[in-house]
């Protein structure tokens, strides 16, 4: 039997096209022309044997080929990415006191924080998982080397903005709560303990839209606040990273709520010139949450 080898480019433009919804952001991001990220699709599907790809209405969808290939896909590059850097940073020591906003704990802790450790083994990482204004007094305190955080009132000397991302009303998933039905109530919100960037925005939001609410849950852990919206207690405002399955967005006009606007990600940094393996870090925790 002939033994295949996969295009790791092609599996590349293949699984960011899906992660993205759109194989012509797949180019932009990846640095190149829509034609030639369609070529490699077409090379992975010849190589693979099978279509990997149907069409739906103006987009594509993948078969159920396409699916096994996909996860497939992900676990190779992971794998690939993981040689790449720990061949290419062989022997590199340190620690990085790395803080990361409550949003990013599950995902980023056991994707990009595990690969880096099981590819820079003589680096100790020392993160904490904490609100906005914690992580920032401590990188001010500098008990910190590197914040993933949103967008605050108070910044640092050394910031820089990864990205705007859309702010959201989330609710449970399921059914239309009757709160969102029988508008004649006040909105029951699920938030943050004051101070808080998302709570203050869905505040102002509902004040200017003349739409009465009331505060019916308030927590400073986020687990508590998703634990909340998906019993019911209300809505909260959030990004779409790290929601749960039990959650859902909630379209505003759909369901007669204000729209709202996108919140910056920053990267805050100790020190105005990173070392090399503050530098590698950050530069992981830069594309985890590209656009």
């Amino acid at each position: 039997m002939r033994r295949i080898n996969f295009d790791i480019d092609a599996l590349r433009s293949f699984a960011v096209g899906m992660e993205l919804g759109s194989f012509a952001k797949a180019a932009d991001r990846l640095g190149r022309s829509t034609s030639a990220v369609s070529a490699q699709l077409k090379k992975l599907e010849d190589q693979a044997g099978v279509v990997l790809l149907r069409k739906a209405g103006r987009g594509m969808a993948l078969t159920n080929a396409g699916e096994l290939m996909l996860g497939y896909a992900r676990r190779m590059l992971e794998l690939n990415d993981e040689a790449a850097m720990a061949v290419g940073a062989t022997g590199l020591q340190g620690s990085v006191r790395l803080g990361l906003q409550e949003d990013f704990g599950e995902h980023l802790l056991p994707e990009v924080l595990g690969r880096f450790a099981r590819s820079h083994p003589g680096v100790h990482i020392e993160a904490k998982v904490a609100r906005n204004a914690d992580l920032v007094a401590d990188m001010i305190a500098g008990r910190l080397d590197l914040v993933l955080a949103w967008q605050g009132a108070r910044d640092t000397p050394h910031v820089e903005e990864l990205g705007r991302y859309q702010m959201e009303w989330i609710g449970p998933a399921g059914p239309v709560p009757a709160f969102l039905q029988d508008r004649d109530l006040p909105l029951p919100l699920v938030a943050f303990d004051a101070p808080c960037v998302m709570r203050t925005v869905a505040i102002e939001a509902l004040d200017r839209a003349g739409i009465p609410w009331r505060i019916a849950f308030t927590s400073h852990s986020l687990g508590a606040v998703w634990a909340a919206v998906a019993a019911g207690l209300g809505v909260t405002v959030r990004t779409r990273f790290g929601l749960r399955s039990n959650l859902r967005t909630l379209p505003a006009e759909a369901h007669g709520l204000p729209t709202l606007p996108k919140v910056g990600l920053v990267l805050h940094r100790l020190e105005p010139e990173l070392n090399e393996t503050c530098a590698l870090l950050a530069a992981d925790l830069r594309e985890s949450v590209a656009l």
